[in-house]
């Protein structure tokens, strides 16, 4: 097997790259690695010095990428993707990459945030930056919603790396920050749940649920294994 992604079932960058992987039925070895080990966690810094993950080792080419963008345009240039999740189209990939980073930028970073907060042991809390971070969402959320009024994929007319961005930010901040008032993006985020590349990631995720600190909040349509979709019916 030339490509090793290392990751963790539950992490939302992770599902990003999983979601552009299995578009486009690229052969891959999955690892998972558990940063409480320290073994594990010194063998991801050792290919990538952060330690963080999605890494990708692409044995065959001697390559490491890492960082969750960089790793799906580099599957759609090195591993003849199918299903290009950036349009070849100069103008359309502008698009594309600008909805991707909005998507990490504006949901999912703020997400994170909350998230970490909760956290936080009692008295290191911060308050003023989960405000800004809820803040952020309900404004990511208004203009999220107006850009989807005519329905259709987030970064242009085919699903792409926008929508791969969009999936895991949506979940896990719909989960923090409801977007029920935003008729607009729970219609697309339906069109994510009926996804079957997005299905078969969170299917890899729910065993892992537990160990979300907010699983109580988590929808009941997502915890059914034996779902084809999780859209609403």
């Amino acid at each position: 097997m030339n490509l090793q992604l290392l990751y963790h079932p539950l992490a939302s960058f992770c599902w990003k790259v999983l979601i552009a992987l299995y578009e486009n039925e690229v052969d891959f070895e999955g690892r998972v690695i558990d940063l409480g080990d320290p073994e594990q966690s010194r063998e991801l810094r050792t290919l990538w010095a952060v330690g963080k993950f999605p890494v990708l080792r692409d044995i065959g080419r001697g390559k490491v990428i890492p960082e969750s963008s960089i790793i799906i345009e580099y599957i759609d240039r090195h591993h003849a993707a199918a299903r290009p999740m950036i349009p070849s189209d100069s103008e359309q990939a502008l698009q594309a990459r600008l909805w991707d980073r909005f998507f990490d930028s504006y949901i999912h970073q703020p997400m994170q945030k909350l998230v970490a907060d909760r956290l936080r042991p009692d008295g290191q809390r911060d308050p003023a930056g989960v405000a800004d971070a809820e803040q952020m969402l309900h404004t990511a959320y208004a203009l999220l919603d107006r850009s989807l009024a005519n329905g259709g994929w987030a970064g242009g007319p085919e699903f792409g790396i926008a929508d791969c961005a969009a999936a895991p930010a949506l979940f896990y901040a719909g989960v923090i920050v409801p977007f029920d008032e935003h008729a607009n993006i729970g219609a697309y985020f339906d069109r994510l749940s009926a996804r079957p590349s997005f299905v078969r990631t969170i299917r890899q995720a729910q065993a892992y649920f537990p160990m979300f600190p907010l699983r109580e909040r988590i929808p009941p349509r997502f915890l059914d294994a034996a779902a084809a979709t999780f859209a609403r019916p």
